[in-house]
């Protein structure tokens, strides 16, 4: 059975320059870097400039980081800085050392 890598697509809506969207995308950039490396796309989706984007994937919340590729799709609320929440929620398996 051949096995695919799958490439992770993470869509991330933030409000403008705020600490917590700030905090948010440097977060998920380190645990990508760390769990996902060369297999992660994210889009950064400033809702102050789109803010018709939001209703596409019903985002109440900002910052919201939404997974997606591979499904199920997920959502998690916030800054993103618990790092084993988003990593379960993302369903991302810790990388082996």
């Amino acid at each position: 059975m051949e096995v695919t890598e799958d490439i992770w697509e993470l869509r991330l809506y933030v409000a403008g320059k705020t600490a917590k969207s700030v905090a948010a995308l440097s977060n998920l950039k380190r645990y990508c870097e760390e769990h996902l490396k060369d297999k992660y796309v994210i889009e950064v989706i400033d809702l102050l400039v789109e803010p018709q984007l939001a209703e596409g994937d019903q985002i109440l919340a900002i910052p919201t980081l939404v997974k997606k590729v591979p499904e199920p799709i997920r959502k998690i609320i916030g800054d993103l800085s618990n790092e084993e929440k988003v990593l379960v929620g993302l369903n991302i398996r810790p990388a082996k050392k």
